[in-house]
């Protein structure tokens, strides 16, 4: 039996034990780390306890071409201010770019364990892992006690854009005069305020949000939306452009909310309805979740092996219908449903939208979620769930509401 200062001695030995055997684990962490906050430095802490801590860093380059953007701090800067964290025992600029960029350092020295916070969490990271027989954890975005919650794009904000995004929900691609004019319809879109960086390339109309910031580079002015919709469309879409970008993309930049817009044929709607109703929205906000896929491969061409037909396009126009009435009555199964059929009807007009690394990602899924699409013209960005329970390690989003 063991009594008294024994017992002690033996707790003690076995935390020691313990804690040895997991600081024999190799933990690898990466990101940007642009702006070094208190919720990056709580991201390290609660990541070092699962073993000692390597951390990855975008380059520049590589942040650049995800996000469009220059950083704050260059590289070795950065890798300067978190080697210098007590958390952190090396670090270093991975050689690779994309949202994969630590593919061979992964591969040359591979760590027992590889952590995320839920809003880097991606398919594609964690088969990456289970390619290599890593293990994959992620983490709740949690800070430090007695401080309040960071994220360097709320930090940045007084420094950069907060122009909204767009998100698309039923219908889109109507707004091309192609499919218009066989059949009008309308298009779902909603607007997202800037609660992340939204990569690039990801159907969340970073390109015509870049268009806007040339005219409004921080904020949209105090004017009435559909004016700065189509200033934004005339602005994007100058004379003798070979690809017109749809105006579905500005209206659900500048539009906030929840809004339709009817296309008869032409690139500019005929009509443009909105919903600013807070039960609508909150509704919307509960039930709608995003998974981080990957940026749209370059090369990417959407436009091939297309399949427009009536019939294709009735599908489309059909489901967006349904989708509106849904979203308007708060039937989640109905939403569910339209929601999946206005994607399906899509590919089927546009099958280079999905291919087989996008359906094993939305076949994991399948189970939890009632409806799912891909942002934007899919090849990559985002899978968007709709569910009635919260959807592990995905993140949530934010409508942009009026301010009258």
């Amino acid at each position: 039996m063991v009594t008294g200062n024994k017992l002690f001695l033996t707790k003690k030995l076995n935390k020691t034990i313990s804690s040895k055997l997991l600081m024999n684990k190799k933990v690898f962490i990466s990101g940007c780390f642009d702006m070094l906050h208190s919720g990056h430095v709580a991201f390290f802490k609660e990541a070092s306890a699962y073993g000692d801590l390597y951390v990855g860093l975008g380059s520049d380059d590589t942040i650049l071409q995800l996000k469009g953007r220059h950083t704050i701090n260059s590289e070795q800067e950065r890798l300067y201010m978190v080697k210098s964290i007590k958390y952190v025992t090396d670090a270093w600029i991975n050689s690779g770019n994309g949202i994969l960029d630590f593919v061979e350092e992964l591969k040359q020295n591979p760590p027992h364990r590889y952590i995320v916070n839920e809003d880097g969490h991606s398919p594609a990271k964690a088969e990456l892992c289970k390619e290599l027989g890593i293990e994959y954890i992620v983490l709740e975005r949690i800070p430090e006690k007695g401080l309040p919650p960071r994220s360097t794009t709320k930090l940045r904000g007084d420094l950069t854009s907060q122009l909204p995004y767009r998100l698309d929900l039923a219908g889109t691609w109507i707004d091309q005069p192609m499919l218009s004019k066989i059949h009008p319809g309308w298009a779902i879109t909603i607007s997202l305020e800037p609660i992340i960086e939204y990569n690039e390339r990801s159907g969340m109309s970073t390109s015509t949000r870049n268009a806007a910031k040339r005219i409004w580079p921080f904020q949209l002015p105090l004017e009435k939306p559909e004016k700065l919709a189509e200033i934004l469309f005339r602005y994007e879409n100058k004379p003798g452009n070979e690809i017109i970008s749809g105006a579905q993309d500005a209206i659900g930049i500048c539009v906030p909310g929840l809004a339709r817009h009817y296309y008869s044929g032409e690139y500019w709607p005929d009509k443009i309805e909105k919903v600013y109703d807070e039960k609508i929205l909150n509704w919307l906000e509960s039930h709608l979740y995003m998974i981080t896929l990957w940026p749209r491969p370059d090369g990417t061409d959407l436009l091939s092996n297309i399949r427009i037909t009536k019939e294709n396009i009735s599908a489309l126009v059909e489901a967006s219908d349904d989708c509106w009435k849904a979203i308007k009555n708060l039937n989640l199964e109905s939403f569910g449903d339209a929601f999946k059929r206005s994607f399906e009807a899509q590919v089927k007009m546009f099958p280079n939208m999905l291919n087989d690394k996008i359906s094993a990602v939305i076949n994991q899924y399948k189970d939890v979620a009632i409806g799912w699409k891909l942002s934007g013209a899919g090849g990559g960005g985002y899978l968007i769930l709709v569910s009635k329970e919260p959807i592990i390690n995905s993140m949530k989003l934010k409508i942009r509401r009026w301010i009258s």
